[in-house]
């Protein structure tokens, strides 16, 4: 059985944020000095893969905003993996939102 999981990660304006997951996947984003980094850990041993999708609403240092999404796979075990890094951004416009699901 395949169950969803969503994580809405707290990144406040230029400071890190901290998941409220409580199931298998939990993650962290931060969008400040230039830059922004997400990153994910599986932490259910007992759990499958998990196949996770993403989205950000971020503010450029030039004015602009972007909504920057992506996909990725995290096998059990997996801690502290960077699932997005992109730079020219001065800070959040929205939390990261990750939705993940058991990969069987």
């Amino acid at each position: 059985m395949n169950w969803i999981r969503i994580a809405a990660v707290t990144a406040l304006i230029g400071c890190p944020g901290a998941a409220v997951a409580k199931d298998a996947v939990s993650c962290g984003g931060a969008a400040m000095l230039g830059g922004a980094q997400l990153n994910c850990s599986h932490v259910e041993p007992k759990a499958p893969p998990q196949f996770c999708t993403f989205s950000w609403a971020l503010h450029m240092a030039s004015g602009d905003q972007k909504v920057v999404e992506g996909t990725f796979l995290l096998p059990p075990g997996a801690s502290n993996v960077t699932v997005y890094q992109g730079s020219g951004f001065d800070s959040a416009l929205s939390n990261p939102i990750v939705i993940c699901r058991g990969n069987k």
